[in-house]
């Protein structure tokens, strides 16, 4: 696209000139391989098929899909992220909100930004380059951001401690599964801690202990059949100034490890540690005494984007996958709960089936800010409204339960409830 050095990009005059031939890849060679894009998509803005009593909820909008590439083999080969396993880079995706942003501008349209994808790397606390950018573009006039809150909180691949006796130390127990060969944990503290680790495997093994450094990584190796492990401790993370330590395990042998935190300037301490999320990791793969809450995956704990959680509208209950908050600095997410069981959606092949968690939720969400940008943008009624605007007024006209608090770390505001809003509205 101008003003980008790589990607393509493909018109509705090309894609509907594929759709007519007999061979449409051979014209357009691109296609969703997963099915996520397609029904996520769907949601959003498909148009209605009476016959699978399926629509979208703003049917007429239009669509501007970014396709993200596979990230680089050699960032995998960092992150300890196996080759088969399919992940996308930071910078991509920022890339991407920029195209689509820039795109929406060059037409002068609205746009809504539908990010149904997150990790459990970085800080969770709102900061880093995807947190920075989304924030900063849900603030502008005329641009909506919907994130979905992650699928993390029943995985048990989150751990919490906070340390109030001495000897001030925490043992952690992980268990890794046989079919996890390869793998990253991260581990972050707030300050004042001063933390050591030292990590010991089922054979009694042990790295000793590692004692923070600036910018060191050291590596271990626990012998044939056991495993190695490589250990960054570093005594602050640049973005955000808190201490990370960062554990790559490979070949590690199956069974229970324990990971021992000790707080150096013997005070009280807190930390959390995280797994990998989604399929980048096996079941096999958890801590057996884990926390749900905060397991928003990110950019979910950003500030200004609507960060949303799923729930069962059959029952109204939240789904126990559903991600939680408070971020690790306390800020009260998700903002909002939005129906994600068994949504109709379509898939590739023409087919139509359901779509099932956050990433449908908020689907649904970016369908309903759409909604709303037509009323205060198309139809002139608030044309210089931001993302956050609209985010502020959907959380206002949530729906509600009579024997909860809200804002809360699992519902956020509420139910989305648009025809509450816009009855609201019709009375200003």
């Amino acid at each position: 696209p101008e003003g980008f050095t790589y990607g393509t990009e493909y018109s509705r005059g090309q894609i509907n000139l594929a759709l007519e031939m007999e061979d449409p890849f051979s014209f357009v060679p691109s296609r969703d391989t997963n099915g996520h894009g397609t029904a996520i998509a769907s949601i959003a803005a498909g148009r209605p098929n009476a016959d699978y009593q399926f629509a979208g909820v703003a049917p007429e909008a239009d669509l501007l899909i970014v396709k993200m590439k596979p990230a680089k083999n050699n960032l995998k080969k960092i992150f300890f992220v196996p080759e088969d396993r399919e992940c996308f880079q930071a910078s991509d995706l920022v890339i991407g909100l920029n195209y689509v942003t820039e795109t929406a501008r060059k037409l002068n349209r609205p746009v809504v930004l539908c990010i149904a994808m997150g990790t459990s790397q970085l800080s969770h606390d709102g900061r880093g380059i995807i947190s920075f950018f989304a924030d900063y573009l849900a603030r502008q006039p005329q641009i909506g951001i919907a994130v979905c809150a992650g699928n993390e909180a029943n995985k048990q691949r989150h751990y919490f401690k906070n340390v109030t006796q001495p000897p001030f130390q925490d043992n952690v127990e992980l268990r890794i599964g046989a079919e996890d060969k390869l793998f990253a944990l991260e581990i972050w503290s707030l300050a004042p801690a001063w933390l050591s680790i030292e990590v010991t495997g089922p054979g009694h093994g042990t790295t000793g202990i590692v004692v923070p450094e600036l910018s060191a990584c050291q590596e271990f190796d626990f012998g044939e059949g056991r495993g190695k492990l490589w250990i960054n401790n570093n005594l602050f993370e640049e973005e955000t100034g808190d201490q990370l330590i960062l554990l790559r395990f490979q070949d590690s042998m199956p069974g229970t490890w324990t990971l021992r935190l000790h707080n150096l300037s013997g005070e009280a301490f807190s930390f959390h540690a995280w797994l990998p999320s989604g399929h980048l990791i096996s079941p096999e793969t958890f801590f057996p005494i884990s926390n749900p809450d905060t397991t928003l995956t990110t950019p979910a704990g950003t500030g200004h984007p609507l960060a949303v959680a799923a729930y069962n509208q059959l029952n109204d209950s939240i789904l126990p996958e559903s991600g939680r908050g408070y971020t690790r600095t306390g800020v009260i997410k998700p903002d909002i709960a939005a129906p994600g069981y068994e949504i109709t959606c379509a898939l590739p092949g023409n087919a139509y089936g359901s779509l099932t968690g956050t990433g449908a939720a908020t689907a649904l969400a970016a369908g309903m800010i759409a909604m709303f940008f037509e009323w205060a943008v198309s139809r002139g009624n608030y044309t210089t409204i931001t993302g956050n605007d609209v985010n502020r007024l959907i959380m206002r006209g949530a729906r509600r339960s009579g024997v909860l608090n809200y804002p809360n770390n699992i519902w956020g505001y509420g139910r989305i409830d648009i025809n509450h809003l816009f009855e609201r509205l019709t009375n200003i």
